[in-house]
């Protein structure tokens, strides 16, 4: 079964170089050198990081490639839409740290039930040992933590900058439901969970139809924007997997 995953991953993934490069990161690109520039130097993220690294583990296909994509975006929209809101620079830059730090331990309880609930109180006990790290921005991590799933009942941060954090991990998270879904995730979540190929196939069309509901539910004023874009390459791209598995991979079935 591993096998035949391997060979569908890598079938995925050409196809998936075969669809433009969304714009978001082409209209984007200085907010991302920004974001990354943080992730790469701030110590607080680096010292999470490595944390992070060695406790995540394949995290049923939500690893480290998931964890770090996540980051950056979050901390790529946290600058756009501080920039929009003119927040001053120093006060984006830490904000941008939240937003990180959100994204780095977002599914670090990804393989158990309710992952986002029991993810945001195990940030919050891990981040009492950050002392630059303060109770407001942890409430603010924990929140966002809480909130990044979609179709569920979200916490009220209280504030306009809370719902910032939130909404920019939530949008980051998302983002992955486009290419990255058929890139990475999905043949990494059958494989962790030794699902055959003929039962996922089965169910294959409900999986699109959750898929199709993202499109509207991004939150941030740049994720309403590009997010629907990644949606929809997204489906473009599974339905073209859809016929290569029925076809190629006929004899699994």
């Amino acid at each position: 079964m591993k096998n035949i995953y391997l060979r569908i991953k890598n079938r995925a993934r050409q196809v998936v170089l075969s669809f433009p490069a969304q714009r978001f990161y082409e209209n984007h690109e200085n907010e991302h050198t920004l974001s990354r520039r943080i992730f790469e130097t701030d110590p607080v993220i680096n010292r999470l990081h490595e944390f992070v690294s060695e406790n995540m583990g394949d995290n049923v296909g939500h690893g480290m490639n998931h964890v770090t994509k996540v980051t950056l975006d979050a901390g790529s929209l946290m600058y756009i839409e501080g920039e929009s809101l003119n927040y001053p620079k120093n006060y984006i830059d830490s904000r941008v740290r939240l937003a990180q730090c959100s994204g780095l331990l977002h599914d670090i309880k990804r393989g158990q039930k309710n992952h986002a609930v029991k993810g945001a109180e195990f940030a919050k006990d891990i981040l009492k040992d950050y002392r630059e790290v303060s109770p407001e921005d942890i409430t603010d991590i924990y929140n966002a933590i809480y909130n990044h799933e979609a179709f569920k009942t979200n916490l009220k941060t209280g504030t306009p900058e809370g719902d910032l954090v939130s909404d920019c991990l939530y949008d980051a998270d998302k983002f992955r439901w486009g290419p990255d879904n058929f890139s990475h995730m999905v043949w990494d979540m059958l494989e962790c969970s030794r699902t055959p190929l003929s039962r996922f196939i089965h169910l294959y069309p409900e999986g699109i139809k959750a898929l199709k509901k993202i499109k509207t539910s991004f939150r941030t004023p740049t994720g309403k924007k590009y997010g629907p874009s990644f949606i929809d390459t997204g489906l473009a791209i599974g339905d073209r997997l859809y016929d290569i598995i029925k076809t190629e991979f006929a004899e699994y079935l």
